[in-house]
Formats: structure tokens, C-alpha cells, sequence
């Protein structure tokens, strides 16, 4: 089958509300396990779909297919068809079910045919061009902007106001429940303490976390950070953000944040793959 047009968009929204999209990146994709770069395309296709996160899937001649063997295991997608599973061979390095493929896709994602994708976590590294990119592949479609802005912000844990602002910047993220990001001189630190954990996010980078201990009552990682954020949203370096959701309660110019239901929270219910 002749691999996707860059120009086309392919979608199916008929199927009980079910819908994808499928369309030729114009960024170059390279993904590694154990050091070897195991795909390496400049025409990756990125897909879609409803439910999902982005997946990236690579044409087979940009595959080192010379270290995929097949396993037993599969998987019954309704809509897509049965997924074969691959192993990666490098050396005496065996990564199970890293790979998989559509031997026999449905009649709405034919464009699959002949492309393979990669468990995401079990890859050592991706990038795109020369950046390393983290958790999924990123989605064409959203748009992620730091705004500086004079907006009042407070912010209550445990009864006591931990937080004050009049210079926080605005974090608008496609679809996303917006995120206000205070410099420290505007934060009861003391009141705040470090936490262990480090998440990733492939628009923003890597981010710590604080956690607070108020009123009794424990609110763990309910403060995060990026020291280094990557260059499109710059303006939140150093500047830290709280959970609207999960502090005693946030306001906004006076007005208290209150959870809409339109409402949509980082994606916490939506599958990787």
C-alpha cells in the first residue's frame, strides 16, 4: 500500500462516536532502546484517535526491522484491528513487546498498513529534530501559551492564605483547564516542603514538587515547578503552580475557582496508547 500523502488528513467519525486522524508529521522523529536508534523517519505518521493520546507510527523502511521478532502476544482493538506484538533484539538486550504492528488494520485505518509503533515507556529516548521529548508524542493541534498577566491570585490550604499574587502568568494549554504559575516572593515557602517526585510533560518539561502540611490535613505534591522549562513556555521558569482542584480553595480577582464542568484537567483518565 502507498503510504499516507503529507497533504492528507484521514478521519472516520462514524462509528458510535469513534473518531481518528491520521496525518504525515513534518518533524523528524527518531526513537531509541539500548542505545541504538531502532527508528529513525523524517515522514512519521501521527495518530489520533478518540480516548487516545497521540501515537507516533513509523513506515517500515525507516524501521530497523532487522531487530523486531515477532511474539505471541496480540491485542483486539474494536476499531483498529489485531495488534501483533514485537520484541527488540540488540545484543544480548531483549526488550519484550516494545513494537507492534497491523498485519490486517480495519477498513478505516488501513493507512496503518505496513507502520509500526513503540510502547512508549519501554524506549530509552525520543525526540523530535534534537530534542528530547517525554510521556507521548506531542499533538499537532495543541497549543500551549505562558501569558504574563496582573490577574489577583490567592490561595488557601488549611485556612491559611499560602499564597498572594498580583504577577502571576497564565498557563493556557489546548483544552486544559487554565494554570496560574506565582514567583516564590509571592508564596509561603515555609509553610511548603520539597517532595521527591518528578513528573514529565512533552510540551512544558520536567517538573519537582512541593507539598503542604495544614490544618491537619496532609496535601501531597499539590505545588509543582519547572526550573527548566522547554523554550515555548520560558516565562514559567522558577515559578511555581498549585492544583486549583485539590487547595482549599483559589481566587481569581476575588472570585473563587470553582470546577466547571467543561471543565478538563491534565490528562489523568486518558489512556497512552
Amino acid at each position: 500500500m502507498a503510504h499516507a500523502d503529507p497533504q492528507w488528513t484521514l478521519r472516520d467519525g462514524d462509528r458510535t462516536g469513534w473518531q481518528i486522524r491520521a496525518e504525515v508529521s513534518p518533524r523528524w522523529i527518531r526513537v531509541q532502546f539500548a542505545g541504538v536508534t531502532v527508528a529513525d523517519s523524517k515522514k512519521v505518521l501521527i495518530v489520533t484517535e478518540t480516548g487516545k493520546l497521540p501515537v507516533y507510527y513509523f513506515p517500515k523502511e525507516d524501521v530497523r526491522t532487522d531487530l523486531l521478532t515477532p511474539s505471541v502476544h496480540t491485542e483486539e482493538h474494536a476499531n483498529k484491528g489485531e495488534a501483533l506484538y514485537w520484541h527488540i533484539q540488540i545484543g544480548d538486550t531483549i526488550i519484550e513487546r516494545a513494537a507492534w504492528s497491523y498485519a490486517r488494520p480495519s477498513a478505516e485505518t488501513e493507512f496503518l498498513n505496513d507502520y509500526f509503533s513503540f510502547v512508549w515507556k519501554k524506549a530509552e529516548a525520543w525526540y523530535e529534530e534534537e530534542e528530547e521529548i517525554f510521556v507521548h508524542a506531542r499533538d499537532p493541534y495543541s497549543r500551549v501559551d505562558a501569558i504574563p498577566s496582573s490577574r489577583h491570585i490567592q490561595v488557601y490550604i488549611g485556612g491559611e492564605l499560602v499564597a498572594d499574587s498580583r504577577r502571576p502568568v497564565v498557563l493556557y494549554e489546548t483544552g486544559l483547564t487554565p494554570r496560574y504559575y506565582l514567583p516564590k516572593e509571592d508564596i509561603r515557602l515555609d509553610l511548603l516542603s520539597p517532595s521527591d517526585s518528578l513528573t514529565r510533560c512533552p510540551y512544558k518539561g520536567i517538573a519537582s514538587y512541593w507539598s503542604a502540611a495544614l490544618g491537619g490535613k496532609t496535601y501531597k505534591d499539590v505545588v509543582w515547578s519547572y526550573a527548566q522549562p522547554l523554550p515555548e513556555v520560558h516565562e514559567i521558569a522558577g515559578l511555581l503552580s498549585f492544583y486549583n482542584e485539590e487547595v482549599d480553595a483559589l481566587y481569581i480577582d476575588g472570585e473563587q475557582w470553582l470546577l466547571q464542568e467543561k471543565d478538563r484537567l491534565p490528562y489523568k483518565s486518558i489512556a497512552p496508547q
